[in-house]
């Protein structure tokens, strides 16, 4: 008889690291379990709750009697749903049976990358990158390399960074616009000259497009395969109702791509997971296609949060960040303070300064190293003025105790 110390796990998941978002937030909890009162920024979950409209549509869903399956690929109303808005929103037309609903869009990203890749396939993700997306390369088989970019041109990738590390065994780049960790956001001309280098070389794209409506201050966002008609049949545009609606818990998100992809997509969730819950998907129908004004009323409020945070890290002396073009992220720079002691701990890397922020002032951050930038922490502003103007008092005060 086998015991559990006997068992072996399989060299997949032995080689993947947690979630670091998500075992900082598991850290936070534990301190909150034992009375502290916790400044939590580690997560990038919206803090409203969702909106009634969009509750009052699951109810109504489950008075009807929609609690079955759903097809593996979504419901027709959603699907076409996702194809109206997407169309509407900037102007290229996907059919219904060209989207695939998950369930959220890491479920997607799974997908997407798990019907595409190869062991041996090279998938190039430029760094800083949302915690996960290496894992997921790394599930298939396939390889992720990793490309850095400055954070002094915003941390957008080059066109001729890209060009030079693609070789035959690349196959996929990710993309990610508005940024996670850093809310960075290329714009028409960085996303053309990108383009011409996949175009060239024939790569598919994956763009993550799930802050899309979260863009502040008259900036425009640009969704990747509009800016030239070739990139329509070469990019996966995943997205999802998590960010912009609060509706994390949900957990629905899409993909939208060329047919064949779909199909595989589709195929493969078919024996997965089969169709996200049909509740969830009736309250996004609602979300996409009733009024908006949730969205601008969130996002208004994301806004001033944003507006403040920027002011505080401008007065923080040595510390910098980036434009914050959208998303609800500062990736702010705190390598200056490395070689310091705080309350007796030196502070050489973001891990060590990550947990003794945490545990000498109670402010949860995620540490730069996670996202493939060591010398930076991410901050989520996804939360209340309150809980913001505390912890970054706290923060001021870590930084003071520098020695």
């Amino acid at each position: 008889m086998s015991t559990a110390s006997s068992i072996e796990l399989s060299q997949r998941v032995q080689s993947i690291q947690p979630s670091a978002t998500i075992a900082m937030a598991t850290k936070a909890k534990e301190l909150k379990a034992t009375g502290a009162k916790v400044y939590d920024f580690s997560l990038g979950e919206p803090d409203f709750t969702t909106p009634d409209h969009i509750c009052a549509a699951a109810t109504q869903a489950m008075k009807e009697g929609k609690t079955h399956y759903t097809p593996a690929a979504g419901t027709v109303e959603l699907r076409a749903a996702i194809s109206e808005d997407y169309q509407k929103t900037h102007g290229i037309s996907y059919a219904p049976s060209q989207v695939v609903v998950s369930n959220g869009a890491k479920h997607s990203l799974h997908n997407v990358l798990a019907t595409l890749c190869n062991p041996g396939d090279e998938v190039i993700i430029p760094a800083p990158y949302w915690v996960s997306y290496a894992a997921l390369v790394e599930l298939t088989g396939a390889t992720p390399v990793i490309l850095e970019t400055k954070q002094e041109e915003n941390f957008l990738l080059k066109p001729e960074t890209l060009e030079a590390a693609i070789n035959e065994r690349t196959k996929v780049l990710m993309l990610c616009s508005p940024s996670n960790p850093t809310g960075s956001m290329y714009d028409e001309a960085a996303l053309k000259g990108l383009a011409e280098v996949v175009l060239k070389h024939s790569l598919l794209v994956i763009t993550d497009e799930i802050y899309e409506k979260l863009v502040y201050e008259g900036r425009k966002f640009v969704s990747f395969p509009t800016v030239d008609p070739q990139l329509v049949d070469r990019t996966i545009v995943v997205n999802g109702v998590s960010k912009a609606y609060a509706m994390t818990g949900w957990r629905i998100g899409w993909a939208l791509a060329p047919e064949a992809i779909a199909k595989g997509m589709s195929k493969l969730q078919s024996q997965q997971t089969s169709g996200p819950s049909s509740i969830a998907q009736a309250a996004s129908v609602a979300a996409l296609t009733s009024s908006q004004d949730c969205v601008e009323e969130m996002l208004e409020q994301f806004a001033k949060r944003r507006s403040y945070v920027q002011g505080r890290i401008a007065n923080i002396p040595r510390l910098t960040n980036t434009d914050m073009d959208g998303a609800f992220y500062a990736f702010i720079n705190i390598s200056s303070y490395f070689g310091k002691s705080f309350g007796g701990t030196q502070v050489d890397d973001s891990e060590t300064f990550c947990l003794q922020l945490l545990e000498q002032q109670q402010v949860a951050t995620v540490m730069g190293s996670a996202f493939g930038a060591e010398g930076y922490v991410r901050i989520s502003y996804a939360t209340s003025m309150d809980i913001l103007e505390a912890g970054f008092d706290r923060l001021e005060a870590f930084l003071k105790s520098a020695q």
